[in-house]
């Protein structure tokens, strides 16, 4: 089971980002999550669809997520190659969709204490979230085995079809 996720550049926000702040509904026409990926954040951070790299990290503070139970805000930073979000708290809905999804969501209290840019990582397992530009560590709540066999397979659907014996 994967645990520890490559090191990335963190982009940071505040609190209260909803869904449309992450996906604008006017882009929600369709769901292929490279074409929502283009709109991450648009109106946001103009920036973050033409500047994040394969493996970046979304850092948040409290209620990342909330609004819309659309799934559209976790396919487009699927789409834009995000490795996980840690924030200090999530909306319900949200943070299922992304672990249904396949992208990992961490719970970390500390999450606030990075900065724009830092290098970080996360240990899904062991519920830890690495600032490498720091040399700090922070804990976060570790996800549960289940939910990282869910990540660790790409989301519910194919996790589902592994189950079965379908894929």
């Amino acid at each position: 089971m994967t645990t520890d996720l490559d090191h990335g550049q963190a982009w940071t926000f505040g609190d209260d980002i909803d869904t449309d702040q992450i996906t604008p509904s006017r882009f929600i026409v369709s769901s292929d999550p490279e074409e929502l990926a283009e709109h991450a954040f648009e109106d946001l951070r103009p920036a973050f669809a033409a500047e994040v790299s394969e493996g970046d990290y979304v850092v948040a503070g409290h209620n990342f997520g909330s609004g819309s139970s659309r799934e559209h805000a976790p396919l487009s930073l699927i789409g834009a190659g995000v490795s996980g979000i840690v924030a200090q708290s999530f909306a319900r809905i949200f943070f299922r969709n992304a672990l249904n999804l396949g992208l990992p969501v961490m719970i970390c209290p500390a999450a606030d204490q990075i900065d724009d840019g830092d290098d970080v990582s996360i240990d899904l397992g062991d519920g830890l979230v690495h600032n490498h530009t720091t040399d700090e560590t922070y804990d976060a709540e570790p996800l549960p085995e289940f939910l990282q066999s869910l990540v660790d397979e790409g989301g519910l659907k194919a996790y589902t079809k592994t189950k079965l014996g379908t894929e």
